[in-house]
C-alpha cells in the first residue's frame, strides 16, 4: 500500500508522512504483574483459561486468560469493533485538528478511547502503561516485523511494558488475508464469527468481489491511476505491495503501473511526480488517497493548476482511495462496491481533452 509523506527519508517517514519522566515506575507497576499461559492452538477462542494467538511474525501472544484490555492501531481497532471487539486504547490517526473521528477510526466512539498517539512518532508509553494493557496490536507494511506507527526509537521500551504484541501483515498480499487473520483474531479474543451480521458482511465482500472481476472484464479499457498528493509531489502508487491494489488487480483493474525503477526511491511502492509532471499519464480515473495526511482533491482544485487541467479531473472522474482500508468485511465490501460503480460509469477519456 503506498502511503507517502513529504520529508520523510525511509519507507516508515514516507508512509506515515527518550523515555518519559517516571516511566521505570510505571513500568514496575503495571508492566509485569500477569503471568502468561500455554500456547493453545494458532488462534483459537478462548473465553476463559490460556489464551494466544499466532501472528504473521510466526511469533505467539500468550496471556492466562483472554484479553480485556486491548491497545491497538486505530484501523485495526475499527476493524475488531465492527466484531463487538471494544479497544481500550488506540495509537494511529484517529482524532482529526477539528476534533472528529478520523476516517481510519470507523464506527467507533472516539471519546471513548484513550489515545496514546494521534500522529506519526507520537507513543506516550507512561499512557500506555497506565492502561495495564492485554496485549499490543497493529498492523505490518514491512517483512521485518515492523509493527505500524509504533515508533522505533521507543518500540524497545513499549514492549518492555509487559503486553504482548500481535502483527498482523498487510505487506505484499491480498486484501483477503488480512480480512481473514483480523476475523481469526478477533475470534480469539471472544467475537461470534457466525453472528448473522458477520456471515452477511462476508457474503456482502464475496459478492462485491465477484462484481468488480466483471465490470473489470467489461470495462478493461479504462485506466486507474492510484495518486496520492503532498504540497510538493504528486505520488503515483504501483499496484505491488499494496493489500487492496494486489486484490484489485487480481480481479482485473487496469491499472497505470509506475516503471519499477521510478519505484526505486520509495522502496518499490510509488513513483514521485512534481506538479510540473503530473499529467505524466493518461488515466481515466484517479483514485486520491483519503487519508488527512494527504492533500485532498478539493484543495488540489484550488492550490495546484495543473491538478486541474486533468483529463481525469476535468470530466469528474476522481474517486477517494481508502489508503488504510478498515479489514472488517463490513468495511471492505463497499470500497469494492464503489470502485465497481467508478468504472462501470467512467467515459474512455483522451489525453489533454
Amino acid at each position: 500500500m503506498s502511503q507517502p509523506r513529504p520529508h520523510k527519508p525511509s519507507r516508515r517517514g514516507i508512509l506515515a508522512a527518550g523515555g518519559a519522566l517516571g516511566l521505570t515506575a510505571v513500568l514496575a507497576a503495571c508492566g509485569n504483574d500477569k503471568k502468561d499461559g500455554d500456547s493453545k492452538g494458532e488462534g483459537g477462542a478462548a473465553k476463559s483459561g490460556p489464551w494466544s494467538f499466532k501472528d504473521d511474525r510466526g511469533q505467539t501472544a500468550k496471556r492466562d486468560a483472554t484479553p480485556k484490555n486491548i491497545v491497538a492501531f486505530t484501523g485495526v481497532a475499527a476493524a475488531l469493533f465492527d466484531y463487538g471487539i471494544e479497544c481500550k486504547g488506540v495509537f494511529g490517526p484517529t482524532k482529526t485538528k477539528d476534533g472528529k473521528a478520523d476516517v481510519q477510526a470507523g464506527d467507533m466512539d472516539i471519546s471513548k478511547l484513550t489515545i496514546i498517539g494521534n500522529e506519526w512518532g507520537q507513543f506516550k508509553i507512561e499512557k500506555y502503561a497506565a492502561l495495564a494493557p492485554d496485549v499490543l496490536i497493529s498492523t505490518m507494511f514491512d517483512d521485518q516485523g515492523t509493527l505500524w506507527y509504533v515508533p522505533e526509537e521507543s518500540k524497545e521500551k513499549v514492549l518492555k511494558v509487559g503486553a504482548p504484541s500481535v502483527g498482523v501483515s498487510v505487506y505484499d498480499r491480498q486484501m483477503t488475508h488480512p480480512l481473514q487473520r483480523i476475523l481469526a483474531l478477533a475470534e480469539s479474543l471472544g467475537a461470534d464469527v457466525k453472528a448473522d451480521k458477520v456471515v452477511k458482511a462476508k457474503k456482502r465482500f464475496e459478492d462485491a468481489s465477484e462484481r468488480l472481476r466483471k465490470v473489470a472484464k467489461a470495462h478493461k479499457n479504462i485506466k486507474v491511476l492510484v495518486g496520492s498528493a503532498s504540497q510538493e509531489l504528486f505520488y503515483v502508487s504501483g499496484t505491488n505491495l499494496s493489500a487492496d491494489l494486489e486484490y484489485f488487480k487480481s480481479l482485473g483493474v487496469n491499472f497505470i503501473e509506475p516503471p519499477e525503477k521510478a519505484k526505486k526511491e520509495s522502496g518499490g511502492w510509488f513513483e514521485n511526480l512534481s506538479w510540473e509532471n503530473v499529467d505524466k499519464y493518461d488515466a481515466d480515473i484517479i483514485m486520491m488517497d483519503n487519508r488527512t495526511s494527504a492533500i485532498q482533491p478539493a484543495d488540489l482544485d484550488k492550490s495546484k493548476p495543473t491538478w486541474k487541467k486533468l483529463p481525469a479531473v476535468k470530466a469528474g472522474q476522481v474517486i477517494p482511495r481508502v489508503t488504510e482500508p478498515i479489514f472488517s468485511y463490513d468495511k471492505c465490501a463497499p470500497i469494492l462496491e464503489d470502485l465497481a460503480d467508478a468504472i462501470e460509469k467512467a467515459k474512455k477519456l483522451k489525453k489533454g481533452a
